[in-house]
């Protein structure tokens, strides 16, 4: 990386760690349970006051909101209404609690407001969203984040966490301190709040919409000021419109893409294309000025408070009663950016006759013209995060090991996640208590852990305590035994084990432990080499259900109750072992 970028990267983890959210955090889940359990870790974690003190009436930021999509219609509501219905249930939720009107607040420009949209099984992942009982907001996102890695030019590292399109508490063997003082392992959502908040500062007036699976680190300022009434997050590749040759090197044609357009205004404006050819988008591009830039969309925006008034008016039916089903891609941006013939022949490639097409596009139109957008702002544009920002994947369980040990390497990125995680660059024992008869390697990481013997190499264990451990190349988090012993490549992952033979894994494998609400608990299992999604209706010689079957059995657990009694049994046999 060059020396800019460098700085740029170390600016932005600089300010992350500098305790910035937005002054109000919603999130919108998939059930009451996950909106109970996130309401009260978001507030206790990432989004405390700095002087402790509780969110009240009389001094109501950061405030935590999170709600849950009860929505009618099979298969949600889309990220579109989605969005809209989330907001317009944390803003009666913040009425109810603190006797604050969001939606007035964002329209004085008084505060930053943003949502988290996380969704998905976790197909690729499991099983370790199953350890997890299903707690996951409610939105589909679904990427082949593998194949966008690839096609990318080598010089875009993106460096993201990605759990599958998902924000089920997912475990990464980082910490985090609560406010009661507790250690617990950091989850993915708490990573995304704490890196999105960076934008919080320049976003007074507007709803920020990020997903909560996606961590990066920008290599572009992150503080300007907005320039458009709609703007969403993309990488720019280069400085100029791409050619046919580069726009397919760079596998644009399977993506959303945000086109920068240099109007006749001399404004950029931007447009979003999905999934089409060079010739198609030079084409319908064309149309609205001179191509400047392009680049793949993140999917994350913002609107002003005068977009999302509009869009909760327009759909006002839908959203009273909780039917019909709108993505913000093709049915909010494209009809908003794009000719109404090219949308409608966008559109019938996805599937959708014209007739339908036609009538979204009209009724969006409609929508558009009532608008009063002023002198000072435009409609849409980009949001450029830098064709060197940085993004790691864990969207896979080989990539969930192999990014989730890239800390123990000696490399740009291991240094970055370092400074994102607020570890001072020798620290390797972190609250926890590892006896000298451990043989503990200079590599490896141990997080809010108790060890009193054994041997630990290139390693990482979170919130994890043992008699003994003997543990190579493996990740270890929120495991309790006499003994543990994982090979190289193991992931153990919520195990409570009482047994004088402990846990054993093997090179590759993997175990979890999925807990219900009477405190029973059993282990699935799987291995490195299995891809999740693939094997989700199949039932491993290991296993006596699929995992789909335990995601069926996890539909509406109460997360709460089961971390509670989990957190009892792990304390219960903790207090058997000899440190």
């Amino acid at each position: 990386m060059s020396t800019t970028t460098t700085d740029a990267l170390n600016a932005a983890v600089a300010a992350m760690n500098q305790g910035r959210v937005f002054d109000v955090t919603i999130v919108c889940t998939t059930d009451d349970h996950q909106a109970a359990y996130w309401m009260d870790r978001l507030a206790a974690g990432v989004c405390r006051r700095p002087d402790q003190s509780a969110t009240s009436a009389s001094n109501p930021y950061p405030m935590v909101l999170a709600v849950s999509e009860d929505w009618n219609a099979p298969g949600g509501a889309g990220n579109g209404l989605g969005t809209l219905y989330a907001f317009e249930k944390a803003n009666a939720l913040a009425q109810q609690h603190y006797s604050v009107n969001l939606a007035g607040a964002l329209a004085a420009g008084e505060i930053s407001a943003a949502l988290y949209h996380t969704a998905g099984k976790g197909t690729r992942l499991a099983p370790l969203p199953a350890s997890e009982n299903n707690n996951k907001p409610g939105v589909v996102r679904a990427e082949n984040v593998d194949d966008r890695l690839a096609t990318f030019p080598a010089n875009l590292i993106f460096l993201i966490l990605v759990v599958a399109r998902n924000s089920y508490p997912q475990k990464l063997p980082f910490g985090l301190q609560l406010s009661d003082g507790s250690y617990q392992p950091l989850t993915v959502l708490e990573a995304v709040v704490k890196q999105t908040g960076i934008y919080a500062k320049a976003r007074k007036g507007r709803l920020s919409v990020y997903w909560g699976d996606q961590v990066f680190l920008p290599s572009q300022p992150f503080d300007s000021a907005p320039t458009h009434h709609i703007d969403i997050m993309c990488t720019l590749l280069g400085d100029q419109a791409p050619t046919a040759e580069e726009w397919t090197a760079q596998g644009l044609e399977k993506y959303g893409v945000i086109a920068c357009i240099q109007t006749a205004e001399n404004r950029v404006d931007a447009a979003q294309v999905e999934k089409v050819s060079h010739a198609t988008a030079t084409a319908m591009l064309d149309k609205l000025g001179k191509i400047r830039q392009v680049g793949p969309s993140l999917g994350s925006f913002s609107v002003s408070a005068m977009i999302l008034q509009a869009l909760c008016a327009e759909f006002t039916p839908e959203l009273a009663e909780k039917t019909g089903k709108l993505d913000t891609d093709p049915h909010f941006w494209m009809p908003l950016t794009l000719s109404s013939e090219d949308y409608l022949a966008l559109m019938e490639q996805k599937g959708t006759d014209n007739v339908t097409a036609k009538a979204h596009y009209d009724r969006m139109a409609a929508m558009k013209d009532k608008l009063d957008l002023g002198d000072k702002m435009g409609l849409f544009g980009a949001v450029d995060v830098g064709k060197d920002a940085c993004w790691w994947d864990y969207g896979l369980v080989k990539l969930y090991s192999k990014n989730t040990l890239v800390l123990l390497e000696d490399s740009p990125s291991a240094t970055l996640l370092k400074k994102f995680l607020g570890l001072a660059p020798d620290a390797h024992v972190i609250d926890s208590t590892v006896h000298e008869e451990v043989a503990l390697d200079a590599n490896s990481f141990v997080f809010g852990s108790k060890v009193a013997a054994g041997s630990i190499q290139n390693s990482l264990l979170a919130s994890s305590q043992a008699a003994e451990i003997t543990a190579d190349g493996a990740i270890i988090v929120n495991c309790v035994a006499r003994k543990i012993t994982a090979g190289p490549g193991a992931i153990l992952y919520n195990i409570m084990d009482q047994s004088e033979a402990g846990i054993v894994a093997g090179a590759g494998e993997i175990q979890v432990a999925v807990t219900d609400e009477t405190g029973h608990a059993k282990i699935l299992k799987s291995r490195m080499d299995v891809d999740g999604g693939q094997a989700w209706k199949i039932q491993l010689p290991q296993n006596d259900v699929t995992f789909e079957q335990v995601h069926q059995q996890n539909q509406n657990a109460n997360i709460q109750v089961i971390q509670a009694l989990r957190q009892a049994k792990f304390e219960e046999i903790a207090q058997t072992l000899e440190f």
